[in-house]
C-alpha cells in the first residue's frame, strides 16, 4: 500500500527537470548527499565515477521513467522536483524526441491525476524540438528497437514511444515505423542550410570540446585542463575509429537574419594533414562534402584552416576545377582573414617582419603593405618564390619587399606577423615590446612576458545571431574565425564567384567594408 503511494501527500507544485550531462548525474542525494548539498562543479576525483555514471545513463535511457528526486515545503504547500531520465545531449538527437515527449506527456498526465496545481517545465524540456534534425542510419534499425526512434504518425502511433522494444514484444508495433524511419533518415524534409562552414578537428584533446561530450565545456572557449587528460585515451581511440570509418557530419548550427548556418566537420585531426599518405583521403572527404552541399542547394561553403591548405588542394581550386558546374560557391575566406590582420597593424608602423611570407596569406599581406609604403621583411629561403611575389607588386613599391633568410633579421622590428609556427628560440630574436600578430594553426605559445601576442584572426557575429550553443575552439561564444566570417559575408552580400586560390589583394578592402556593413565587428 505504501509503495502504491495511496497515502502520500499530493504536491501543489512540480518542477519537471532533466539531467544536464553525465557528470552532473552524480549530483543527487542518493549518490552523495554531501556532494549534492553544495553547488555542482566537476572535480578531478569525480571523473572516476564517469564510467559508472555513463552505464547508468544508458540503462535509464532504455527503461526508466520520470521519478521524484527531492521536495520542500513553502507556506504549508508541498513542492516536488521530478526528473525526466534524459540527459542534455538526448534533446539534440532527433530520434529521441518522441520518447522525450512521451516521458513529459506521461508526467503531465500523472500530475493531473494526482491533482497537482502547477507543473513547470525546465530548460530543454520545453525547447528541445527546435534542435538538430538528424536520425539513425537505416543499418541500425534492428538495434533501434531498444532506443528511442520516431514512431509518430498522423493517425496512429506506437503505444510505448520511449522504448519500442515493449511495442515489439506486446504486439503494438506500428507496421509503418520503419518506412517513416527511412524517410526521415533520407533527409528529404530537412531544412537546407544556406551556408556551411567545413571545419576539422585540431587535436585529440580539442575533440572533446563538442556538445555531445560535455555541453557545459563546449559552451566555453577551449582550454586544456589537467583533469580532462583522463579523457585522452578514449578520445584517441575515437580518433582512430573515425579516421577509419567516419564521414563528414553536422556538429552545430545557428541562424542569422532568417538563414540557416551549419558547421560540418571533416573527421580528420590536425596532424593528419601533414601525413603524405592521408592527403587523398582528406581531399575525398572535402570533395564529398562539397558535392553533398551542392545537391542539397547550399549557397556558400567555406573551408576552414587546413581544409584549404595550398599544398593539399590549392586553396580549394582543385574542387572548383574538377567540378566546374558547381552551384554552391566554394570560399576559403582568407580575404577577410588578411583584412582582419591588416586592420590590427597600427597606421604608424613602417616595418614588419613576416614569416610564412610566401603562403597564400603571407603573399597578400606583403603585397598590401608594400602598396602602403611599409617595408616588409619576408622570411623565406626560396628566392624564386620571393621574386615571383615581388614582381606582382607595382614597380614603385617593389623596393619595400625585402627577402631575409634568418629570424635574426627581425631583431630590430617590433611588429611580427607570424604565419609559420615558431619556437621559444625563434621568438627570442624579437626585441622586447614586440607584438606577435598571427595566422598560424595551432597558434604559437606565448613564451615571452616582455612581448604581447595577438589571437587568431576573428570577428564577432552580428548581434541578431541566434542559436549559438558552443564556442569555436578557443574563441568566445559569438566570435568566429575570420575565414568563417568571410564565408558568411560572401552569403550576405550575395556574391556569386568562388573565392579560391590566390587572394585578390584588390578585394581586401572591399570584403572588409562589406563585413562591417553587415554588423560583423573585429575583436
Amino acid at each position: 500500500m505504501m509503495h502504491a503511494g495511496k497515502n502520500e501527500q499530493v504536491p501543489d507544485f512540480v518542477f519537471l527537470a532533466h539531467v544536464v550531462d553525465v557528470m552532473s548525474s552524480v549530483h543527487v542525494p542518493f549518490v552523495f548527499r554531501s556532494f549534492s548539498a553544495l553547488p555542482f562543479c566537476t572535480k578531478p576525483h569525480m571523473l572516476l565515477l564517469w564510467p559508472g555514471a555513463f552505464v547508468t545513463m544508458l540503462i535509464m535511457w532504455a527503461s526508466s521513467k520520470t521519478f521524484l528526486l527531492s521536495f520542500y515545503t513553502l507556506r504549508g504547500r508541498l513542492y516536488q522536483l521530478w526528473v525526466v531520465p534524459r540527459w542534455g545531449f538526448h534533446y539534440f538527437l532527433p530520434f529521441a524526441t518522441d520518447g522525450i515527449n512521451d516521458q513529459i506527456e506521461q508526467a503531465i498526465l500523472r500530475a493531473d491525476r494526482l491533482g497537482v496545481k502547477v507543473l513547470s517545465l525546465a530548460a530543454l524540456n520545453k525547447v528541445h524540438g527546435a534542435q538538430q534534425r538528424r536520425d539513425l542510419p537505416a543499418w541500425v534499425i534492428p538495434v533501434s528497437a531498444f532506443v528511442e526512434i520516431p514512431h509518430l504518425h498522423a493517425n496512429k502511433s506506437n503505444f510505448c514511444l520511449f522504448m519500442p522494444l515493449f511495442d515489439l514484444l506486446g504486439g503494438t508495433l506500428d507496421d509503418k515505423s520503419w518506412e517513416l524511419h527511412k524517410e526521415i533518415s533520407s533527409g528529404k524534409n530537412e531544412q537546407v542550410p544556406d551556408f556551411v562552414f567545413l571545419a576539422h578537428v585540431v587535436d585529440v584533446m580539442s575533440s572533446v570540446h563538442v556538445p555531445f561530450v560535455f555541453r557545459s565545456f563546449s559552451a566555453l572557449p577551449f582550454c586544456t585542463k589537467p583533469h580532462m587528460l583522463l579523457l585522452w585515451p578514449g578520445a584517441f581511440v575515437t580518433m582512430l575509429i573515425m579516421w577509419a570509418s567516419s564521414k563528414t557530419f553536422l556538429l552545430s548550427f545557428y541562424t542569422l537574419r532568417g538563414r540557416l548556418y551549419q558547421l560540418w566537420v571533416v573527421p580528420r585531426w590536425g596532424f593528419h594533414y601533414f601525413l603524405p599518405f592521408a592527403t587523398d583521403g582528406i581531399n575525398d572527404q572535402i570533395e564529398q562534402a562539397i558535392l553533398r552541399a551542392d545537391r542539397l542547394g547550399v549557397k556558400v561553403l567555406s573551408l576552414a584552416a587546413l581544409n584549404k591548405n595550398e599544398s593539399l588542394n590549392g586553396g580549394g581550386t582543385l574542387f572548383v576545377n574538377k567540378h566546374p558546374d558547381l552551384r554552391v560557391r566554394v570560399v576559403h575566406g582568407n580575404t577577410l582573414t588578411a583584412a582582419v590582420i591588416l586592420s590590427e597593424i597600427p597606421a604608424n608602423v613602417t616595418e614588419v617582419f613576416l614569416t610564412g611570407a610566401t603562403s597564400k596569406l603571407g603573399r597578400a599581406i606583403a603585397l598590401y603593405l608594400c602598396r602602403k609604403r611599409v617595408r616588409v621583411l619576408m622570411l623565406t629561403l626560396s628566392t624564386e618564390r620571393f621574386q615571383k611575389i615581388q614582381k606582382e607588386a607595382p614597380v614603385e613599391c617593389q623596393e619595400y619587399l625585402v627577402q631575409v633568410t634568418k629570424y635574426q633579421a627581425g631583431q630590430n622590428c617590433k611588429t611580427w606577423i607570424v604565419g609559420k609556427w615558431i619556437s621559444l628560440r625563434e621568438q627570442r630574436c624579437a626585441p622586447p615590446g614586440t607584438h606577435f600578430h598571427q595566422f598560424v594553426v595551432p597558434p604559437i605559445i606565448s613564451f615571452r612576458r616582455d612581448c604581447t601576442y595577438g589571437k587568431l584572426a576573428a570577428m564577432r557575429l552580428p548581434q541578431d545571431v541566434q542559436g549559438l550553443g558552443m564556442c569555436e575552439y578557443t574563441l568566445e561564444r559569438g566570435i568566429v574565425h575570420a575565414c568563417h566570417a568571410g564565408g558568411a559575408v560572401h552569403l550576405l552580400e550575395g556574391w556569386t564567384h568562388h573565392e579560391v586560390g590566390a587572394i585578390d589583394v584588390d578585394r581586401i578592402d572591399v570584403v572588409w567594408r562589406a563585413a562591417l556593413k553587415h554588423g560583423l565587428t573585429p575583436v
